[in-house]
Parts: structure tokens; C-alpha cells; sequence
């Protein structure tokens, strides 16, 4: 047998040992995350529940998902533990932590344009028309009595049709 033979063999037992080794990293940090938990700290569930821990046992953990509301979890189930201000800005939005440094974006862009009317000329123009002219021709203002008689012609059935 030549080494050229044995090289793919090589590679994947290599890869497979990396992939397990990496696998096994993220593992034991996950058991140091959850045997590092107290009593009191904030945690997020695997299925995306946020919780306060009341009480560590061996394999399971008791939370307190709402307030005199305990629920019983394995700890394997615990997803991340997190810090006080974190687990308060996302249960009770306390936003008192964040701190802006850049300009505020308004929700609507009413803001925006509110100082505009003011310096404007409004002598400036009429509105402007933007209903649809045919052949050229001016378009009948809204509500005139050549714009109703066309609606009667055509409510009629007989709009044209003999």
C-alpha cells in the first residue's frame, strides 16, 4: 500500500477528530454555564422562555416564569444564563441602561417636515390636477355635471350599447 492510498483516510479521520473536538468544546462550556448559575440570575430556555432561577438540584432547576408561578426544567433545557440589566431590558423593558450617542430617528417622519410648511410661500401654487386626461382634453373637476352624467350613462347599462 502507498501513502497516496492512505491519504484520504488520513484527512477524514483528521476532520471527524477536529468536528468532535470542537463539539465537545461548546458542550463544556454549555455544563460550566449552567453549574454556574445561582439562585436569583435571569435565564433564557431552549425554547426561547425567559425566567428567573428559585432553586438548584442535581439535574433539574426550578424557575419562576411569572410572578408566584414556579415551573420545574432540566438543566440541560437552560439555554443561556444572563447578566441582571440584560434579563431586565428584555422582561421589563428597562431601557434606562441604553445610552445614545448618534442622532435620534423619529418613528414617523411627521417631525421631520413639521418646521417646513412654515417657511414656505403658500401664494407659491394651486394643486396641482392628477386625474387623467383623455385625448388631450382638460379633465371635468370632481363632482361638475359633466362628471355625473357620465356615471349615469354608465350605471345605466346603456353606456354606448345598442
Amino acid at each position: 500500500m502507498s501513502l497516496v492510498t492512505l491519504l484520504p483516510f488520513i484527512v477524514l479521520i483528521g476532520a471527524m477528530f477536529l468536528m468532535t473536538r470542537s463539539a465537545k468544546k461548546k458542550q463544556q462550556a454549555a455544563a460550566q454555564m449552567r453549574d454556574d448559575m445561582q439562585p436569583g440570575t435571569g435565564v433564557r430556555t431552549i425554547g426561547g422562555m425567559y425566567a428567573t432561577v428559585k432553586e438548584i438540584l442535581d439535574d433539574t432547576v426550578l424557575l419562576e416564569v411569572a410572578p408566584g408561578v414556579h415551573a420545574v426544567y432540566a438543566k440541560n433545557a437552560i439555554g443561556a444564563v444572563l447578566d441582571d440589566a440584560e434579563y431586565n431590558r428584555i422582561v421589563h423593558g428597562d431601557d434606562d441602561d441604553l445610552k445614545v450617542d448618534g442622532a435620534v430617528v423619529p418613528d414617523d417622519a411627521s417631525s421631520l417636515t413639521a418646521g417646513q410648511a412654515d417657511t414656505e410661500d403658500e401664494t407659491a401654487g394651486a394643486k396641482t390636477d392628477l386625474t387623467k386626461k383623455a385625448d388631450g382634453a382638460t379633465a371635468a373637476p370632481k363632482g361638475s355635471d359633466e362628471d355625473s352624467e357620465v356615471k349615469d350613462a354608465k350605471t345605466d347599462g346603456e353606456g354606448g350599447a345598442k
